[in-house]
């Protein structure tokens, strides 16, 4: 009696005596527990860290997607507007002109200098020259290219808004006799042209031939970098085809030498005009 720590066996009424089968089995629960435990709590990382990963992937994706809309739509500027930044088309503010149209220069309501390509709706081809250089500048994003800002459009008049490239074309550069390039100026417009027509030729998503490559239609910028412009007759090729039949639309003098062939080889005329860069 009163003697708490007194065991034995049951048919004397006390509690049995503990043994290390007892300790086994206890130590074999908790360790069975803690085990149990654990994989609850990597199981509900895990599922953590995967949700986490998906809402991150989910949001790059839209902002990536988002992206792409904001390129493949062009901004659109009212007629009036460009009446106005072009001073009803005034004719100091004429930048040239050309077989679909005439270029303006105009400053738009915030303050931007751009030039306006109005198109000669006259002509019967012009239509199919406009759809064509949206659809070709829709997706452009390329240094030594002319980038469209914008664009009008309705039944009676069709415009596109450019950048606006101050220092004129390289045509005036190099047969002009009050400017002049060297040599190492005009072998870096040659590799500014020629990284333009290998992006169009082998890194946009089709394939684009220019047609009418001229010096009149390369534009050189404040850091004398050549941007190459005007693809109103240019044609985009199928990735199946090998052969392409046009008519000669360029100008007289100036058929580019482009064909699907010839399309692999400028990567070797870059490549050579780098490697001339070197040796000078």
């Amino acid at each position: 009696m009163s003697n708490g720590g007194l065991c034995g066996s049951t048919r004397f009424l006390v509690p049995p005596c503990s043994t290390s089968i007892d300790h086994k089995s206890t130590r074999k629960k908790t360790s069975h527990v803690i085990f149990i435990t654990s994989g609850i709590g990597a199981a509900l990382m895990a599922i953590t860290l995967t949700i986490v990963f998906l809402m991150y992937r989910n949001k790059t994706e839209v902002g990536r997607t988002e992206g792409i809309l904001e390129i493949r739509t062009l901004q659109r500027i009212s007629y009036y507007e460009l009446l106005q930044a072009t001073h009803g088309y005034e004719e100091s503010n004429l930048l040239g002109t050309g077989s679909f149209g005439s270029v303006y220069k105009g400053i738009l309501k915030d303050g931007m200098l751009v030039a306006v390509k109005m198109l000669n709706l006259q002509v019967k081809i012009s239509l199919g020259s406009f759809e064509r250089e949206c659809e070709v500048f829709r997706n452009v994003r390329h240094r030594n290219l002319t980038k469209v800002l914008g664009s009008c459009c309705n039944n009676d008049f069709k415009a596109l808004v450019l950048e606006f490239i101050p220092d004129g074309s390289l045509e005036k550069w190099l047969y002009s006799h009050n400017y002049f390039l060297d040599i190492m100026q005009r072998l870096n417009r040659m590799i500014d042209v020629a990284r333009a027509i290998d992006y169009f030729h082998n890194g946009y998503l089709i394939p684009v031939i220019h047609c009418n490559l001229k010096p009149s239609n390369v534009l050189l910028d404040g850091e004398m970098v050549a941007h190459v412009t005007d693809f109103s007759i240019a044609k985009l090729m199928d990735k199946d085809d090998s052969i392409i039949y046009t008519r000669t639309l360029a100008t007289f003098g100036y058929i580019a030498p482009e064909s699907p062939k010839e399309r692999i080889g400028m990567k070797d005329a870059l490549a050579a005009l780098e490697k001339i860069k070197v040796q000078f």
